[in-house]
């Protein structure tokens, strides 16, 4: 039997949802960080000639005084408003942009024709002056102390003043060169410095930099030698174990127990073994204990101070703060770029004159600019419901701290305000909030719960937060077990398991409990 192939067309009506461009900007500048949404708009602004900052410039100021005190005398040109989208969508109230007034370009024009004439006279009586005599007469004021007031205006302070942080190559370089080596000496410490890692140990084999400056191993093992007599100490070490005895050696410990300690029995001193190097050693479990401490307070990372990243600075979105008995939320609206329509091509798309073609493309650059308005306003108002629903769930901590923190999913928020989970998850994202309790993310208060023995949930982040507490008032010689600390919290009412606390342990940066052992 043939099978018979037929071309046709059906005719069906359904209904589905098409995600628009302003819909897919709205979400995307809905999960930025202020960092990065200030990044979006300096694009916007680079490539849309309708937007400009609201923060204007002197010579903005002085021309608009000018046109005001012109408006004075007569009637005031009428602002021209954005035009509303074509479908409705969109449209931005005169409360969305910020009110300007019309510049003067030829006002403008007019007055800084005075000032280049005057700068021009002075530079021709510059070309004049006689630099020998005025070099007697005059002092470095920098020098002396003593400065005018007119340039204390102009001096640039010293907050304000870029510095570059010094790194641990330099530093070491810096060192080299005030060293007595000869230059061939002088390369291979080079060498060496700029193959140490960013904790200042060197990694690579000296087999290997060896081969790469043309010369024997024992030269650059004897370089490496005085490499690792500069500052910092310990830095040039290939392990831990050299580390810390060229720290001691540094200190004139070189003969010491600690010293001993180090080289013989680091990989017992890790593990907190003191019996065992006691008995080794043949000392007192005390003995052991005094060079523990002394070892405890040489510097494993000798690089730590001169590397790292640069530290990253939060600037909260929503401020949280306590007035009379309510929480009253706040946007911070000072870290939201803030933007304008453009006068001129305001003019241009109202002028007749004006091509056909010009009209278009200023008429596309607008619904973009009214498109990410829109989205930042949106942005703002969804922070904003988000951040008063968790104070409405957080409010014990925010009286109390960690310790009241109830436990809270995103499908609670998402009812509460009427919005999708997947909205809320945008809108915590990266997002800060500055409280009496401290600056957190917004994700932050979105934690799981733990049962606890009276039928209630307890937040896994007041479980941790109590974990921390019973370990740090824990004996030093007795630290408490993974077991031990699961007791005392289900006394506390808060059910949990051991391999539970192991795990809040572990997220939280803590060692076993044989690991934290100290001797008194």
């Amino acid at each position: 039997m043939a099978l018979e192939v037929k071309l046709g067309q059906d005719l069906r009506l359904r209904q589905q949802l098409v995600m628009t461009p302003q819909l897919q900007q709205a979400i995307k500048i809905l999960q930025l960080s202020l960092p990065e949404l200030e990044a979006v708009v300096q694009s916007e602004l680079d490539s849309n000639p309708m937007l400009e900052p609201l923060d204007q410039s002197v010579a903005e100021a002085a021309a608009n005084s000018e046109t005001n005190e012109t408006s004075e005398a007569g009637a005031e040109p009428e602002p021209l408003q954005p035009e509303p989208e074509g479908d409705g969508a969109g449209t931005i109230g005169e409360s969305d942009w910020e009110p300007v007034t019309e510049d003067r370009p030829a006002e403008m024009l007019a007055t800084e024709a005075p000032d280049a004439a005057v700068e021009l006279r002075e530079l021709n009586n510059l070309e004049k002056l006689d630099w020998r005599e005025y070099l007697e007469n005059y002092s470095n004021n920098w020098q002396d102390g003593e400065a005018p007031d007119s340039d204390d205006d102009r001096r640039q302070t010293l907050e304000n003043t870029l510095t570059r942080k010094t790194s641990l190559e330099d530093h070491l370089m810096w060192q080299l060169r005030l060293s007595n080596l000869d230059e061939t000496d002088q390369r291979v410490g080079a060498t060496i410095i700029y193959n140490l890692s960013d904790d200042g140990y060197l990694e690579t084999p000296l087999e290997e930099l060896a081969a790469q400056l043309e010369c024997d191993v024992a030269r650059v093992e004897r370089v490496l030698k005085r490499v690792q007599r500069l500052d910092p100490p310990g830095v040039g070490a290939r392990d831990l174990r050299e580390c810390l005895y060229a720290q001691l050696t540094n200190l004139g410990m070189e003969e010491s127990l600690a010293a001993r300690i180090v080289l013989n029995h680091l990989g017992l001193l890790e593990k907190h073994r003191y019996n065992e190097i006691a008995k080794a050693l043949g000392i007192s479990l005390e003995m052991v204990g005094e060079a523990a401490k002394v070892i405890g307070l040489l510097e494993p990372k000798p690089g730590r101070d001169y590397g790292g990243q640069e530290p990253a600075y939060i600037v909260p979105d929503v401020y949280i703060q306590k007035i009379g008995d309510e929480f009253m939320v706040t946007l911070n609206e000072s870290a939201v770029p803030r933007l304008r329509l453009a006068n001129y091509y305001q003019r241009v798309l109202n002028d007749a004159s004006a091509g056909a073609e010009t009209k278009e493309y200023l008429q596309e650059r607008l619904r973009s600019a009214r498109w990410l308005v829109k989205s930042i306003f949106q942005r703002q108002q969804t922070i904003f419901k988000v951040a008063n629903s968790i104070v409405k769930f957080q409010r014990a901590f925010f009286e109390h701290g960690i310790g009241q923190l109830k436990p809270l999913v995103l499908k609670d928020v998402a009812e509460d305000i009427g919005m999708h989970e997947s909205t809320i998850s945008r809108a915590t994202a990266n997002k800060y909030a500055h409280t009496p309790q401290g600056i957190h993310e917004l994700k932050f208060f979105f934690t799981s719960g733990v049962k606890g023995t009276d039928g209630g949930d307890v937040s896994a982040e007041t479980v941790k937060e109590k974990i921390r507490a019973l370990v740090t008032g824990e004996k030093q010689g007795d630290p408490l077990s993974d077991q031990a600390l699961a007791d005392i919290l289900r006394v506390d009412q808060i059910d949990i398991a051991r391999r539970t606390v192991a795990k809040y342990r572990q997220a939280l940066g803590i060692l076993p409990s044989g690991r934290r052992k100290r001797l008194g």
